[in-house]
C-alpha cells in the first residue's frame, strides 16, 4: 500500500480519514476475487467474530464458521462449556442449518421464544424418531392461543430433501414449490437441518472453514492470569483451530510469559496475541511467540478506553504499523475494533491486516447470544456490553469473595449495557458477511487485485477531510 502523494501523513489516521483510489483493473468481476486468507487460520473470508460474550456463541460459530469466517468463544466460558461448543460447531453440516425443532405437543409459546434463535425464522416439528411432520413459521403462530400446540399450527413439509442434494438443486425446488423452506433429512428419513433459497445461494458463493477433517474451524481465547498453560492446553484439548491469548494491554511483560506458557505446549494451530497498537508492541509479541497480533486499543463501540485513559491510537496507522512490522518477521494482524461499514473492512485489509475482527456490529443479529427484546416501539434489539465492563467483570470474578468482587467494579473501561438493533434488512449475521463481502470484493476489483495479498500490494490511499468522507455517505432521501 502506498499514500496517494507518496508522503506519509504527519498524523494518525482512522478508516473515516482514508479513502482508496481506483487503480487500472484487468478483473473483469467480483466474483474472480479470492477472499481466503493465509495466516495459518483456514479461513476463506477475513472476517473473525471477536471473543466478546454477547456476541461469539455456538450460534455464531457455526454460522460465520459456513460462511468461512472465525468466531473466538471469549475467555470468561469455562473450559468443559468450551469443549461442548467446540464438539457442537465441529457436528455441524456444512450446508444445511441447524434447525430449530419442536415436539408435537410444544407450545405456540416456546415455539415463538425459540424461532428467533436463527435467521430462517422457521421450526420443524419432529416425531419421537427425529422425523420431520410439519414446520412452524412465525406467521403461523399469529393470532392463535399461546397454549396451542405445535401440531395444531404447523403447516405440511413442502419440500424435502437428502441431506447431501446439491444447494442449485434445493434452490430450484424450493422455487418450484414456493415453499419458504426445505427441511434436508438423511437416508432413513431423519432431521439434519434445513435451508431456504437465500442460505443455498449462499452454498455456492461461500466456502466453508473447515479442518483437515473436513469440520467447521472455531476459535478460543485465553486470558493472561492464573494457570495460562493448563487452560490453554484444555482449550487445544477440546480441538479449537485457534488459540487466542487476550488481554486489553499487551505490550505488557505478564503477556510475553503468558505466550512463553503457551508456546512450551508446543500448540499445532495458529497463536494470536494482543491487542497492541505499534510496530514495537508488536515485534514483542511475535518474539515471544505469537503467529498473529491482535492490533486496536480504544476504537470498539463498547470501549471507554480512549475516553477514560487518553489512551489508544487510530486505528487505520495503527493496523498499517503493525502490519509493517510482522510482515517483516514473517508474522500478521488482526485489525481489532472500529468498523462501522463495509469500507472500514476493506480498508483494514489494504493496510495490511489479514483478517478483521468484528464485535458490537454483529451483536445485533438473530445469531448472537441473549434474548431478542422490543423497545416501546416494538423495534427488535439484543443487548450488549464490553468486555472491560463492569458487567462482564462481575461475571469473571463470580468465584472470587464479595470484597474483591466490588473492589474491582469500581473500576471500568466499557459500556455494560448498550441496545443494539436489529436491521430489518439485514436481520442476520449472514446478511452482513454478504455485504461486507460484496464491499470488500468490490474493493479489489478497483484496485485490480485478485486476492488480499494483491489488494494491500496495489492499493492506493488517499486522506480526506470530514467534509470527504460526508460526500461519499449515500442519502436515504432528497435534500
Amino acid at each position: 500500500m502506498r499514500f496517494l502523494d507518496d508522503r506519509h501523513p504527519s498524523h494518525d489516521l482512522t478508516y473515516d480519514d482514508v479513502f482508496m483510489v481506483p487503480r487500472r483493473s484487468s478483473v473483469g468481476s467480483r466474483y474472480d476475487v479470492d477472499l481466503a486468507t493465509t495466516d495459518g487460520t483456514g479461513t476463506t473470508i477475513p472476517i473473525v467474530v471477536a471473543n466478546m460474550t454477547a456476541i461469539a456463541g455456538k450460534r455464531m460459530a457455526e454460522t460465520v464458521a459456513r460462511r468461512g469466517g472465525l468466531v473466538v468463544i471469549p475467555q470468561d466460558i469455562p473450559s468443559p462449556v468450551v469443549a461442548d461448543v467446540v464438539a457442537y460447531v465441529k457436528s455441524r453440516h456444512l450446508v444445511l442449518d441447524t434447525p430449530i425443532q419442536l415436539r408435537p405437543d410444544q407450545t405456540v409459546a416456546e415455539a415463538l421464544s425459540l424461532i428467533p434463535k436463527r435467521a430462517h425464522q422457521a421450526a420443524v416439528v419432529v416425531d419421537e424418531d427425529q422425523r420431520p411432520v410439519g414446520i412452524v413459521l412465525e406467521s403461523d403462530c399469529a393470532d392463535v392461543d399461546r397454549f396451542a400446540q405445535a401440531h395444531q399450527v404447523m403447516r405440511p413439509v413442502e419440500v424435502l430433501i437428502e441431506a447431501d442434494t446439491e444447494p442449485r438443486k434445493a434452490f430450484d425446488a424450493l422455487d418450484d414449490a414456493r415453499a419458504v423452506i426445505a427441511v434436508g433429512v438423511d437416508a432413513d428419513g431423519r432431521l439434519v437441518g434445513v435451508l431456504n433459497r437465500t442460505s443455498a445461494l449462499r452454498a455456492t458463493l461461500y466456502r466453508p472453514a473447515t479442518d483437515d477433517a473436513g469440520s467447521l474451524r472455531i476459535a478460543a481465547a485465553v486470558g493472561v492470569n492464573g494457570d495460562v498453560a493448563a487452560k490453554a492446553s484444555a482449550l487445544l484439548d477440546a480441538g479449537v483451530d485457534c488459540l487466542v491469548v487476550d488481554t486489553a494491554h499487551g505490550h505488557q511483560d505478564r503477556m510475553v510469559e503468558a505466550l512463553q506458557a503457551v508456546r512450551s505446549l508446543s500448540p499445532e494451530v495458529p497463536v494470536v496475541a494482543g491487542n497492541v497498537v505499534d510496530g514495537d508492541g508488536t515485534r514483542t509479541l511475535v518474539e515471544a511467540g505469537a503467529d498473529i497480533v491482535k492490533v486496536g486499543v480504544g476504537p470498539g463501540a463498547m470501549c471507554t478506553t480512549r475516553m477514560m485513559t487518553g489512551v489508544g491510537r487510530p486505528q487505520f496507522s495503527a493496523v498499517l504499523d503493525c502490519a509493517a512490522a510482522a510482515r517483516e518477521l514473517g508474522a500478521h494482524v488482526w485489525a481489532d475494533g472500529g468498523v462501522r461499514h463495509p469500507r472500514d473492512v476493506a480498508l483494514a485489509l489494504a493496510a495490511g491486516a489479514s483478517s478483521v475482527m468484528i464485535g458490537s456490529w454483529f451483536a445485533g443479529t438473530h445469531e448472537s447470544p441473549g434474548d431478542l427484546l422490543e423497545d416501546a416501539d416494538g423495534r427488535p434489539f439484543k443487548v450488549s456490553f464490553g468486555m472491560a465492563s463492569a458487567r462482564a467483570v462481575a461475571g469473571r470474578t463470580v468465584s472470587e469473595s464479595a470484597f474483591d468482587r466490588a473492589r474491582k467494579g469500581l473500576y471500568e473501561e466499557g459500556i455494560s449495557s448498550s441496545r443494539m438493533y436489529l436491521d430489518p434488512a439485514r436481520p442476520g449475521v449472514e446478511d452482513l458477511l454478504d455485504q461486507i463481502s460484496a464491499g470488500v470484493r468490490s474493493a479489489c476489483t478497483y484496485a485490480g487485485a485478485t486476492t488480499l495479498a494483491e489488494l494491500h500490494e496495489r492499493a492506493v490511499v488517499g486522506v480526506q477531510s470530514a467534509a470527504g468522507f460526508h460526500e461519499g455517505r449515500p442519502l436515504a432521501t432528497s435534500w
